[in-house]
């Protein structure tokens, strides 16, 4: 990294670097880490008008705001283009013909005296004494008349002058000026400023741009005595300072809190990152008091070459070895966002020795966030759309709603209740929903209340405010379940609520951005075109947003677009220009799309009767396994007009069905020892021996062999263990998972079937016929030889009408009823996903949207 006399030069590193300016980690400049207040943004929109006429030449409120911050009189106070123009005023005004500055310490000081033709002299500060003020050796320099600049907090030592020796030691030289420069000392706990019962010889500087996070609007202030801050004014050009500038900063002045937040937040991300950085071998940390840290390389690395190697990892810091009193052996990093200051540290741990033991952040996993800039915007589709997507290209995926409002619920398999957005999505994935994926529900019971049901459970009734107070201890619940459902997924689809402009409820959020954050998951914006008014709302929402929610926002979609999308250009063009962001793709509006809508489609209830009449119809029974998985297999006998389905927990459930089905496990040994406990495997032998059908489906397919091993220890001490033995196979637990889609011919029926296959078990089958023969040639599947008993890695099976209906007829004839012979039901929710992830797939730039996941 070439040497650069300040921090803070984006585009020349994103010149130097190749990367954008946006992608890079700015550790160069000592600017806020929470960025400039909310309320600045809309600001600075309600002033826009008013630049048209010029502003107060005499930024008469501007200064009568720090007048009353300060508590000095309003004559004492000049307000600048930064106080770095006032830097520079300052020794015209005075008259003086020396300076003396310590070094090191920013080097507009020594620019500033020259340009006023000063004769400079420079104290330099001992490495040896941590670079601390020597006071009796200044006083040595010291012979009236000259001006001496001090910076406390110290650029770049960060060290913090004495302020009851700094006041005793201007008293003491009263005929020495003295320019203190206080830019840092809004991040010093307990600060204490010269302002304060200003003496006649100081000015002090005081910087608005660090604090306040606004270098670009430029602003700045002094304190001094009048009778010199007059003498400046009237050497100053006119209209020094611009209309945004003056609203801004007496709006900022008067901002108490926003100062103590970032007081606070700054104090503890330093002493961390502090910590962080000192624990790395070869590096000495210096321990500042402002919002940066100065260290010294103890290795043979110098500082340019090390800025070099963490540019090309979108990191920048600032080479130190131009200031006076420092060599190449220095560098400084401003403190930033807890999870930036990590990635920082992982970096320059991974430099300094790759291998050491140098704490490193873990990257959550791959995650997108679907947001809409209002409700029914269409983002549940298009997470379901996702969803499937990802399934289709060979990945893990499960999707995420913190917190769902809804009166219409769903009880899962485990007995917990979620809303079925998230079921739909689920299915979209191929899984079983799970609380995990929805787990605050909010079901209102009133105007202003709500049942509450965390983790599939009710824990109370709770009004607006009560649920507000609740709300930290739900987040964490919604943390927590989003940490348990990654750790077993590739990559997480989030889902927002509402909009994440709703500003009365953003303090308080825990389902749009909050949660975003905290997931690490790029956010796309969902606009409804067919409401009207999308990219108004696009362009609304940005406004309305933080900075750090606006850095989050990756882009957006248009959805249900009805019409040629070359139409929207000119409109693209706009939004991307006014926000800086792209639109992802423009989604079609889908006319009869065949899934559920969460808000409007009654879901098919598992414990349904079944037919009205029972004696013209077959009753197929589910077998309710402790880890269920895929229960979703089953789904479609739900719609058949002559099929009751029931779910059996207990022997004493199973009457006599005309089929058993068991369904996929998360542990098969553990179902398996379940069934055999339970008296359930006992009761299945006698229900064969009645003409009762058997099918086990993946897990299940495993339990109804005769053997499963699991020598590496998947789901079990390494057991080997007796399957059922109703099907001479035998299964080994592998350690390689197999995700695949699969199609094939029902070997029986001659008819096709398609599905998934997810398991870890290689089966082998030796008296038995194979089921299915894929596409590929080779086979799936077992049956015994009077296609009592069969078992199938495919999951989806039933879905197929054909086959459903040949496998229903099957049984009513072998219950003595006349077969259909025709289809009585379409299922058609497989195929409206597979449609809808075409379609979706179709209209956004897919490429983009994994690059934006990191996959």
């Amino acid at each position: 990294m070439t040497s650069r006399k300040h921090g803070g030069n984006l585009l020349a590193l994103s010149r130097e670097s190749g990367i954008p300016q946006d992608s890079i980690i700015d550790f160069s400049a000592n600017i806020n880490p929470l960025g400039f207040p909310e309320w600045l943004r809309g600001l600075a929109s309600s002033v826009l008008g008013s630049i048209v006429h010029y502003p107060d030449p005499t930024c008469s409120d501007l200064i009568a705001a720090a007048a009353d911050r300060y508590e000095i009189s309003p004559e004492n106070i000049v307000a600048g283009n930064g106080s770095t123009e006032i830097l520079h005023l300052i020794p015209h005004a005075v008259g003086a013909r020396r300076a003396v500055i310590a070094v090191p310490t920013y080097s507009d000081y020594e620019e500033a005296a020259r340009a006023a033709g000063l004769d400079v002299v420079k104290l330099v500060l001992k490495e040896s004494e941590d670079f601390r003020l020597d006071w009796k050796h200044l006083q040595s320099m010291i012979h009236g008349g000259e001006i001496v600049f001090l910076c406390s907090p110290n650029n770049p030592t960060g060290l913090l002058l004495d302020p009851e020796k700094l006041r005793t030691f201007v008293k003491e030289n009263p005929s020495t000026f003295f320019v203190v420069d206080e830019a840092f000392g809004d991040f010093v706990e307990g600060f204490r400023s010269l302002t304060h019962d200003l003496p006649p010889n100081v000015a002090v500087l005081l910087s608005l741009t660090k604090i306040y996070a606004i270098p670009g609007i430029r602003l700045g202030l002094a304190a001094l005595e009048s009778g010199l801050a007059e003498a400046i004014r009237r050497i100053q050009p006119t209209w020094s300072v611009n209309t945004f500038a003056l609203a801004i900063g007496q709006a900022a002045l008067l901002d108490r809190e926003y100062r103590e937040k970032s007081r606070s937040f700054v104090t503890d991300c330093r002493q961390a990152l502090y910590s962080e950085l000192a624990s790395i071998p070869g590096l000495h940390v210096y321990p500042g008091t402002a919002n940066f840290l100065l260290i010294r390389l103890d290795t043979n690395l110098d500082s340019a070459e090390l800025g070099r190697k963490l540019l090309k990892q979108g990191i920048a810091i600032r080479d130190c070895s131009n200031f006076d009193g420092l060599d190449s052996r220095f560098f400084r990093v401003a403190v930033r966002t807890p999870e930036q200051n990590e990635k920082l540290v992982a970096a320059l741990g991974q430099i300094m020795g790759p291998g050491q033991n140098v704490k490193s952040r873990i990257r959550k996993k791959p995650a997108l966030m679907f947001q809409g800039t209002s409700s029914n915007a269409g983002k549940s589709v298009l997470t379901a759309a996702l969803c499937r997507i990802l399934l289709q290209d060979g990945f893990r995926v499960a999707p995420f709603k913190s917190q769902n409002m809804s009166l219409n619920s769903f009880v899962t398999r485990a007995g917990g209740e979620m809303g079925r957005a998230q079921v739909v999505q689920a299915q979209a994935c191929r899984l079983d929903p799970d609380v995990r994926m929805n787990p605050i529900l909010l079901k209102p019971n009133t105007d202003t209340g709500s049942q509450v049901i965390v983790n599939g459970k009710p824990v109370g009734n709770m009004d607006v405010m009560e649920y507000v107070r609740y709300k930290p201890i739900a987040f964490e619940k919604a943390k927590e379940a989003y940490d348990s459902l990654a750790d077993e997924f590739d990559v997480i689809v989030l889902e927002g609520a509402g909009s994440p402009a709703e500003v009365n409820l953003k303090h308080h959020d825990i389902v749009n951005m909050q949660m975003a954050r905290y997931a690490e998951a790029p956010v796309i914006l969902v606009g409804d075109i067919d409401r009207g008014g999308v990219f108004a709302s696009f362009v609304g929402t940005m406004e309305v947003l933080s900075e750090w929610e606006r850095a989050q926002v990756a882009g957006f979609l248009v959805n249900r677009f009805r019409g040629d999308p070359g139409l929207l250009q000119d409109a693209l063009d706009y939004t991307y220009k006014h926000t800086g962001r792209e639109t992802f793709g423009i989604v079609p509006y889908f006319h009869n799309l065949g899934l559920p809508e969460e808000d409007s489609v009654t879901f098919k209830s598992i414990s349904r009767v079944g037919p009205a009449n029972v004696h013209d119809s077959v009753e197929i029974a589910v077998i309710d396994l402790p880890h269920i998985s895929n229960f979703t297999d089953f789904d479609a006998f739900h719609l058949e007009p002559d099929v009751k389905v029931t779910i059996v927990r207990t022997a004493a459930e199973l009457n006599h069905p005309d089929a058993v089905i068991l369904p996929g496990s998360k542990n098969v040994i553990g179902d398996l020892e379940y069934l055999r406990q339970a008296g359930i495997a006992d009761k299945i032998g006698q229900l064969i021996q009645n003409g009762t059908e058997l099918i086990g489906i993946c897990g299940g397919f495993q339990m109804i062999g005769s053997v499963i091993s699991d020598p590496h220890h998947l789901e079990s001490s390494g057991k080997t263990m007796s399957g059922l033995g109703f099907l001479d196979v035998t299964t080994l637990m592998a350690l390689e998972k197999t995700l695949t889609r699969a199609e094939g011919v029902h070997l029986a029926s001659g008819l096709p079937v398609k599905g998934y296959e997810i398991h870890h078990g290689l089966t082998e089958c030796t008296d038995t016929q194979p089921l299915i023969k894929h596409q590929q040639g080779h086979t799936d599947g077992a049956m015994s030889s009077n296609g009592q008993v069969w078992g199938t890695y495919f999951h989806g099976i039933f879905d197929a009408d054909e086959f459903r209906r040949w496998f229903i007829d099957r049984l009513l004839v072998r219950k003595g009823l006349a077969p259909k012979c025709r289809i009585c039901a379409v299922y058609d929710l497989e195929p409206a996903f597979d449609r809808l992830a075409e379609a979706v797939r179709a209209s956004i730039r897919m490429k983009e949207i994994y690059r934006l996941m990191g996959l």
